[in-house]
């Protein structure tokens, strides 16, 4: 059965696409967005980047927040500037300098082969200063205690990196990745294959989800408006915003009651235009979004995959046909 939520007529619903500036963790960034959206608002974020990072950072709001999974698992893009011939404990520039390598004879040549071996399927090994856990603990906090423990590599995908500039010992990539890749490995395995040592200087996500850091709204500019009642809501995209990739179906007002009841809905006609249990938007008569839902075949029926409860109509509901 599928889960389903009831908010409060209050509630927020949406996607917000946040610029976060350097210096502050993603959680923070968070926060403050809650805090000018009200206390009583479910909020979270779709995909973190570290502190020293800057760029787009999907926040999602009540309902919102249970489609997370289409950005979290969505493609990134990164600005990243590697810093040549230093290694640093962190990966990046705000940890301890380890050792430090001599960049004189490295050329772009050499760079952009080694760059290429990391594109495509690859096992990656987390940073220790990282958040992942390994026997119940925090990575960051091991390492800050000054242990280091061996970290399993995990399968990622990277499907482009291009260098953009090119100014020894700083080097400029744009790189194309997969969800759970860490920038900061990167660098690092990048300088080690190359013998020089290397960690990021500087790191931007221009892409995130469907989101772009041309189209993001900074937190001044959300604190501005905040002033206003229902300032923030321009800046929001409708809940299935983040869906439109898949393809939709409207259902009338019987389905939507047995669809509410979380239960699958039996198909009125064969359906030839859908593949084994892909997943559809739903949409009521007058254009609410509904659900997501998957085709079953074999039970020739809709079954819910993700129940909602908005009361706006969506932009991107389909047109109803003329009778």
């Amino acid at each position: 059965m599928a889960k389903t939520d009831n908010p409060t007529s209050s509630s927020i619903n949406g996607f917000l696409n946040l610029y976060k500036p350097a210096g502050i963790t993603s959680m923070e960034a968070v926060r403050r967005v809650k805090r000018l959206a009200g206390p009583r608002q479910k909020v979270g974020h779709g995909g973190t980047i570290d502190p020293m990072a800057r760029g787009v950072l999907p926040i999602c709001f009540g309902q919102a927040t249970r489609l997370m999974e289409y950005v979290v698992g969505g493609r990134k893009r990164y600005t990243m500037e590697v810093e040549m011939g230093v290694t640093t404990d962190t990966y990046d520039a705000e940890g301890e300098v380890v050792k430090s390598g001599d960049v004189t004879d490295l050329t772009r040549e050499m760079v952009e082969r080694v760059a290429q071996t990391f594109v495509g399927s690859i096992q990656q090994t987390p940073p220790m200063y990282s958040a992942v856990k390994v026997n119940g603990q925090r990575l960051y906090k091991l390492a800050r205690a000054g242990i280091e423990v061996a970290r399993e590599a995990r399968p990622v995908e990277i499907f482009s990196i291009n260098i953009v500039e090119w100014s020894l010992p700083k080097v400029v990539m744009e790189i194309e990745s997969g969800p759970g890749v860490y920038m900061r490995s990167l660098a690092h395995d990048m300088g080690e294959v190359l013998g020089c040592g290397g960690h990021v200087s500087s790191l931007e996500r221009s892409y995130c989800g469907g989101f772009e850091a041309a189209a993001a709204v900074t937190l001044e500019t959300l604190e501005e408006a905040a002033a206003d009642p229902g300032g923030l809501d321009r800046f929001l995209f409708p809940a299935d915003w983040i869906l439109r990739g898949l393809k939709s179906t409207t259902m009338d007002p019987a389905a939507e009651k047995i669809l509410n009841n979380g239960q699958p809905v039996p198909l009125r006609a064969p359906l030839l235009d859908a593949g084994y249990l892909e997943e559809f938007r739903a949409y009521s008569t007058d254009g609410r979004f509904l659900a997501v839902v998957r085709f079953d075949r074999a039970a020739s029926a809709w079954k819910p995959v993700k129940v909602f409860h908005l009361e706006s109509p969506s932009p991107y509901a389909p047109p109803i046909p003329s009778i």
